[in-house]
């Protein structure tokens, strides 16, 4: 017995022994996580070196073929700042949008091609758009893009030669551009959600938004039919400030007056397209009004506009659709409760 005791002494109690493994458990996983974070750091800059090396080869083998295009393109024009503006960021823009939406519009006013339509997000909506409804739109899309759009974005030429070269010999580095688009889309959408949150004010609402919002089934075009004051405040200045404020050159402007409204026309299209940017998001907006009032969606988290839209289906089908089934079929609808 005596010895037995001796024994137990020698040995601490169960608990008193796992209490001298923790720091052993502790060390262990960090250790284990030490060595994850790690691996994963270095796949990270691996892959980024890898993608940045790639970039540049790529610029490397073009940027003098885009530099030669445009050395022939500021000849042609014989250097002529209006002419070069005139077409580049007030007229390319325009043709990139009218082209896009040319073909959505075939789809809306003809149900065809099915490939195209089968993607329609509020099913059993603008199918067939209703040609009265679709004329005026097309009406107003066309007074806001050539007497609001236009004088606007000439006008950015003087105002930016007071800072620097806009329609400079030489074009922009790879790096610097994609840098622009970063800060010009940041930049796009805190005005774009403060100054929409500010058109649902009951009041501008009422005089002003409601016209866009006409459309609770929106289609492509719709994305630039508002009232001349919207359209200035909303849609024009969002976009265009970021350029003004960095002093961007003419073709980087241009590029991203074109992404831009592909973008606005891809959010407001009604087709969850495979292998575009998801419009699930601005496309409840106008369903719900209250909810999903920017762009990325960051400011809708930050402030909770998007608490609704994350209870839907439409969440659970806000991605890029990788493949080619319609999410409406893969994430189909909750069945209806009966009554």
């Amino acid at each position: 017995m005596g010895v037995q005791i001796k024994e137990m002494a020698k040995c601490p109690p169960p608990s008193s022994r796992s209490h001298l493994k923790q720091p052993w458990k502790f060390w262990d996983s960090m250790k284990i996580t030490a060595f994850i974070l790690g691996s994963g750091l270095l796949m990270f800059v691996a892959f980024r070196n890898s993608l940045m090396w790639h970039l540049q080869k790529f610029w490397g083998a073009s940027g003098f073929f885009w530099q030669t295009q445009w050395e022939t393109l500021y000849q042609l024009l014989g250097g002529n700042e209006w002419a070069i503006f005139i077409l580049g960021p007030a007229l390319t823009p325009a043709f990139v949008f009218w082209g896009f939406n040319g073909i959505l519009l075939i789809a809306d006013m003809t149900g065809k091609p099915r490939f195209i339509t089968q993607y329609r997000i509020q099913l059993g909506k603008n199918d067939p758009v209703d040609r009265e409804k679709l004329r005026k739109a097309i009406l107003t899309v066309a007074f806001n893009m050539i007497f609001i759009s236009l004088p606007m974005v000439i006008l950015l030429l003087p105002i930016m030669k007071w800072r620097t070269e806009p329609c400079h010999l030489q074009l922009p580095t790879f790096h610097w551009f994609l840098l622009e688009v970063a800060i010009f889309t940041l930049v796009e959408e805190i005005l774009f959600y403060y100054s929409h949150r500010l058109v649902h004010h009951p009041f501008l609402y009422k005089h002003i938004h409601k016209k866009h919002h006409e459309w609770t089934a929106p289609i492509g075009i719709i994305s630039v039919y508002a009232h001349p004051v919207e359209h200035v405040v909303s849609n024009m200045l969002p976009a265009i400030a970021g350029p003004v404020l960095l002093g961007s050159h003419v073709t980087s402007t241009t590029v991203w007056l074109c992404l831009a409204l592909l973008a606005s026309s891809v959010s407001h299209c009604g087709y969850h397209l495979p292998f575009l940017p998801s419009p699930e998001f601005h496309d409840f907006h106008h369903l719900k009004f209250n909810q999903c009032y920017g762009v990325l969606g960051v400011l809708d988290r930050l402030h909770g506009t998007d608490t609704i839209f994350k209870q839907t289906k439409a969440y659970e089908r806000h991605l890029v659709l990788l493949g080619f089934t319609p999410l409406t079929e893969s994430i189909p609808n909750s069945p209806k409760k009966s009554e």
